[in-house]
């Protein structure tokens, strides 16, 4: 017998299909956009579906060595930055979350002040500098290498694994690193692939360490190179000359698909471990 809908019910499909409609518009358009030639385009007379189909703008994007620079460097600092900041969030997180740790409560309130209250941008600017980082690819990993927030996730996380388990790895004569990288890590999915989803993102989307800390244009993230080509309107392909710019609205429709498609098609593989590893990080304080 199929069950009949009530009304609340069909405002929830009505209001959900709707909040579907305004999430997957912009995307679709900039998509019929980026594959419709340029004379629909500037007559305004392409909506859902691509009119004139061509795909010379993704050639000529693909063709230009600033993007396929900037996806590379993209690439190189998501999964170094990514390793690194899960590395250290969790040793720092699985410390925290053990009660015999010294000073804990200390160590744990100045972690809290630095989500209040920080130098600033010139101070940090000078440190970085400072230290040697300026124009390196470390400049784009290891000053946001840690979130506090990500920290205390995790380590809330942690507090909830049973004492036991930590027990009998001591039994067992497995040591602190051993208990935490043979027992704790294999349990925690979860919340590794939904920090490790924030950390990706964040460096993904991550133009202004760039614009502070790099000066060597070969050294630019992706997420740059759409920068100027949004602000700038124009793309030049190798070999050509200035006469012969793709000057189009589509480019920028299609520098940010390119741009935003990689995030989009990964979410899926970690979107059963999101959910629950968000939830199980948040419930206790």
């Amino acid at each position: 017998m199929v069950k009949r809908l009530q009304p609340f019910d069909v405002f929830n499909i009505l209001l959900l299909l709707l909040f579907s409609a305004t999430v997957l518009y912009p995307f679709i358009y900039m998509i019929s956009v980026s594959l419709s030639s340029s004379a629909y385009i500037m007559r305004g007379e392409v909506t859902l579906l691509p009119k004139g189909f061509t795909t010379h703008v993704y050639e000529t994007i693909f063709n230009s060595s600033r993007i396929v620079t900037g996806y590379k460097n993209t690439i190189m600092y998501v999964v170094f930055g990514t390793t690194i900041s899960l590395v250290l969030t969790t040793m720092a997180a699985y410390s925290l979350a053990r009660k015999t740790l010294v000073m804990r409560k200390q160590i744990t309130f100045f972690i809290i002040f630095t989500m209040l209250f920080n130098g600033g941008m010139i101070p940090t600017f000078l440190v970085v500098r400072s230290i040697g980082l300026l124009d390196t690819i470390w400049a784009m990993v290891l000053p946001t290498a840690i979130s506090a927030w990500n920290l205390f996730v995790m380590r809330t996380f942690f507090q909830g694994m049973p004492v036991e388990l930590e027990e009998s790895g001591n039994m067992d004569g497995l040591g602190d690193i051993g208990v935490l990288t043979r027992i704790i890590l294999p349990l925690s999915k979860p919340v590794l692939a939904t920090i490790g989803l924030f950390y990706g993102v964040a460096i993904w989307n991550n133009f202004f360490s760039a614009l502070l800390y790099l000066r060597d244009s070969e050294l630019f993230p992706l997420q740059v190179v759409i920068r100027q080509l949004v602000m700038m309107g124009i793309i030049t392909t190798e070999g050509q000359n200035s006469d012969e710019m793709e000057v189009d609205q589509a480019v920028k429709f299609a520098t940010i698909i390119i741009g935003t498609l990689p995030i989009i098609m990964t979410y899926p593989f970690l979107q059963k471990y999101f959910v629950k590893g968000v939830l199980i990080g948040s419930v206790k304080g």
